[in-house]
């Protein structure tokens, strides 16, 4: 009996000392993972190849748009002078232009949007390997990414924000060529669409 006794206590000390040894995780992070991915080396040269891409349609966009500027403000300069038939004529063109102008804005928007949502989940899948390894080695239980503006996050201290530590862990791991000096927001290639001319009138 006491054999058996001192054997239970034995096992008990053991346990406990293995216990002492790896606590339970207990700590808690927040990451911002999308400004985590733009951050690394990696993110930003995807990000500035996409900008790249991105500028000859934005430019092509840009003189569109400029082109129906100058019928709009043609249109309003000979609103006395010209004709009625002069007018309904430009009236015509600024409305063709305005919805073929509008439809491309749309279609290089959800191409942007899609190239840039592809970028995310490449670079996201390796960074959650990242976090992963850095939750288990620093006894994290949980870490809850705060980039979705419908977090419920509503407080966090900047001492739990890991998001500066896992890019270096990253870019330490997954080193790439150098990335520009700084990264400019991802943006859609114009700001607005054109707002559509009155209806001609028949």
């Amino acid at each position: 009996m006491k054999r058996t006794m001192v054997t239970f206590c034995g096992l008990t000390l053991a346990a406990c000392a293995a216990q002492a040894q790896n606590p339970a995780p207990t700590k808690v992070g927040i990451i911002n993972i999308q400004g985590a991915i733009v951050s690394t080396k990696d993110g930003q040269k995807a990000a500035a190849e996409l900008d790249q891409k991105r500028a000859p349609k934005a430019k092509e966009l840009e003189a569109k748009q400029q082109q129906i500027q100058a019928l709009q403000d043609q249109l309003r300069k000979s609103s006395n002078t010209a004709s009625e038939e002069v007018k309904q004529k430009l009236m015509r063109d600024i409305d063709s232009q305005t919805k073929a102008y509008n439809r491309q804005l749309e279609d290089t928007q959800a191409e942007f949007e899609q190239e840039q949502n592809k970028l995310l989940q490449d670079l996201g899948g390796k960074i959650m390997a990242v976090i992963d390894k850095y939750a288990q080695e620093n006894g994290y239980a949980v870490i809850l990414d705060v980039s979705n503006q419908n977090s419920n996050v509503l407080y966090a201290s900047n001492a739990v924000d890991i998001t500066r530590a896992i890019v270096e862990l990253y870019d330490k791991n997954a080193p790439s060529s150098a990335a520009p000096a700084s990264l400019a927001p991802v943006k859609p290639p114009i700001t607005a669409p054109v707002k559509k001319q009155p209806a001609v009138p028949k």
